[in-house]
């Protein structure tokens, strides 16, 4: 956009003439400018806007069938069948699989049951948004010019925590059936007086975390290294955001493994990036790679950028995993009930590390960040042992 704004001015200023001075032109491609941003954001709002009119009619059709109607969120991945009568749900942080039918005896309900396992454990993300309903809507929608989208990558989602390698279709149906032997089945009604749903749950491994997290090892180191930040910390922050769910959703929206902002955090850093206005999709973000990217770059832009002035490397490390979550802004109003990181700076760097993070539990503005930083400290140091980092 500031390739545009130069442009225009400079035709502006060609044609300008002896009539027209260079502040009348100057003013004109203000405007101009301004104009051209507000039908950029105009665009935005109708695109989002019409995400989530997708979402809210995909959730009606559900309920048709279901009582309790549930999406993917920031630590759950939800998907249904083409008829919307068996349902799976991963949750990241419980390590557990729900999978749930509407059926009208036991005997059709096992085999869908079966079916569900075998597709939940099997699928990787590129195979679950092919043919999953609801990303297949959002992706028909018209995409504004600044919105920039992606393919997404193909990465295992389950199947490396139970299977050695890609699992054949014999393989998926002797674990489905053991899973479907070894756990309790649920009955409840149905929205239908001759039909029930039946519910299994299934627990993950143990070791689920990390081996989901191996899952995107290579892609943390390399991005890690690149921006020359701490290869724990990029991993706790990961398993804080999304439990390594591919497709986390929070509310704000925030989108994929590390929940990027498209319109905030999302913007600056593909600009710091592309060195252009762009702002990332949802399907940029369900990307793995991409996100990851974005994810550490935002790291680099707080460590570096926003929080140099704080001279002390562990109190900048605390107050960046705190910005991660709340903004740099809410980190000097910690110190100053301003927020301006100048006048902040100087106060944190009177303190000891111990000290700033001591500070930072009792004065961060709400609880969230509080709660955020003690996990990402815990969990770098299980990530440090864990890869010997």
């Amino acid at each position: 956009m500031k390739i545009v704004f130069l442009m225009l001015l400079l035709i502006n200023l060609l044609h300008s003439g002896e009539s027209t001075s260079a502040q009348e032109g100057m003013a004109n491609i203000r405007a101009e400018f301004e104009a051209m941003k507000k039908a950029q954001n105009s665009q935005f709002q109708t695109y989002k806007q019409q995400q989530k009119i997708a979402y809210n009619a995909y959730k009606n059709e559900l309920k048709k069938f279901w009582n309790k109607p549930e999406l993917s969120t920031q630590k759950e991945w939800v998907s249904y069948s083409d008829d919307k009568k068996s349902r799976s749900k991963v949750d990241f942080e419980k390590n557990i699989v729900v999978v749930e039918v509407i059926a009208k005896n036991s005997e059709v309900a096992q085999a869908k049951l079966l079916d569900r396992i075998a597709y939940v454990v099997s699928k990787n993300t590129k195979e679950v948004v092919e043919s999953d309903e609801l990303q297949k809507k959002l992706a028909s929608l018209k995409v504004p010019q600044e919105i920039i989208t992606s393919r997404v990558d193909a990465k295992p989602i389950l199947s490396t925590l139970l299977f050695d390698s890609k699992p054949s279709e014999k393989e998926l149906n002797i674990y489905a059936r053991k899973a479907l032997s070894q756990n309790k089945l649920e009955l409840t009604p149905s929205k239908y007086g001759d039909e029930n749903v039946y519910k299994l749950t299934i627990a993950l491994p143990e070791d689920a975390t990390l081996k989901r997290a191996h899952v995107y090892k290579d892609e943390i180191i390399k991005n890690a290294n690149r921006f020359d930040i701490s290869v724990s910390l990029v991993f706790a922050i990961m398993q804080t955001e999304s439990n390594f769910n591919p497709f986390a959703r929070s509310y704000i929206p925030a989108f994929g493994l590390m929940q990027i902002v498209p319109h905030s955090a999302g913007k600056d850093v593909y600009r710091y990036l592309y060195k252009k206005d762009g702002m990332p999709s949802s399907s940029y973000l369900y990307n793995s790679t991409n996100n990851i990217e974005m994810g550490t770059s935002y790291l680099y832009i707080l460590y570096y950028r926003y929080l140099r002035k704080i001279k002390d490397p562990q109190s900048r490390l605390y107050c960046t995993i705190a910005a991660y979550n709340t903004g740099a802004g809410n980190i000097a109003w910690a110190f100053t009930r301003r927020h301006s990181m100048n006048r902040a700076a100087s106060k944190i760097n009177a303190m000891s590390s111990d000290e700033v993070y001591a500070h930072l539990l009792k004065n961060l503005k709400y609880d969230e960040p509080k709660h955020y930083l003690k996990r990402v400290r815990k969990r770098m140091s299980t990530y440090k042992n864990a890869y010997s980092l």
